[in-house]
């Protein structure tokens, strides 16, 4: 446990290399709190978008106030900036990446029919999945061909018939 010590250092007093590998190590820790949050917590942004942002702004937050050294952190900060980029460009180009860092959808209506096992999983109640489709237009789900859980935590929906089938 002792190389660990040595390589966070202690709680007051890091340098910036340990400041730097701390930003790692939390950074590591906060797509995993999310991603067990899940996506409906953040909707409309990734995990990594939430974290950045979280950390970004507290690390600012605190060098604004002087709780913590400038340039130890501004590293640590910058790091973490850094790390997101490379990480939304690996993502691109690596499936198995994507697969771990990014929210994948959930089929949750399939020809009318809502799929409970695929609601349970997603966290959603009846009474969730109706307003989301009320949000689409659709007053209930045999108005629904398909409606997905996206990785953003919105639900999309394909309704069953074509929109001026069903204004007239």
């Amino acid at each position: 446990m002792e190389w660990f010590r040595e390589l966070i250092g202690p709680d007051q007093g890091a340098d910036t290399q340990q400041l730097c590998v701390r930003a790692v190590l939390l950074f590591a820790f906060g797509i995993m709190c999310i991603r067990i949050a899940g996506r409906r917590t953040f909707a409309h942004y990734s995990p990594l978008d939430i974290i950045v942002g979280l950390i970004v702004g507290s690390n600012i937050s605190r060098m604004m106030t002087g709780k913590a050294d400038l340039v130890p952190s501004g590293s640590a900060t910058l790091v973490l900036v850094v790390l997101h980029r490379v990480l939304a460009v690996a993502t691109m180009r690596w499936g198995v990446l994507a697969w771990l860092v990014k929210a994948r959808p959930v089929q949750l209506i399939t020809d009318g029919e809502v799929d409970a096992a695929a609601l349970r999983r997603a966290n959603l109640s009846d009474d969730d999945l109706h307003e989301a489709i009320r949000m689409e237009q659709a007053e209930q789900p045999s108005d629904v061909k398909l409606a997905m859980l996206e990785g953003s935590g919105k639900v999309s929906v394909v309704h069953a018939k074509p929109k001026q089938e069903r204004a007239g």
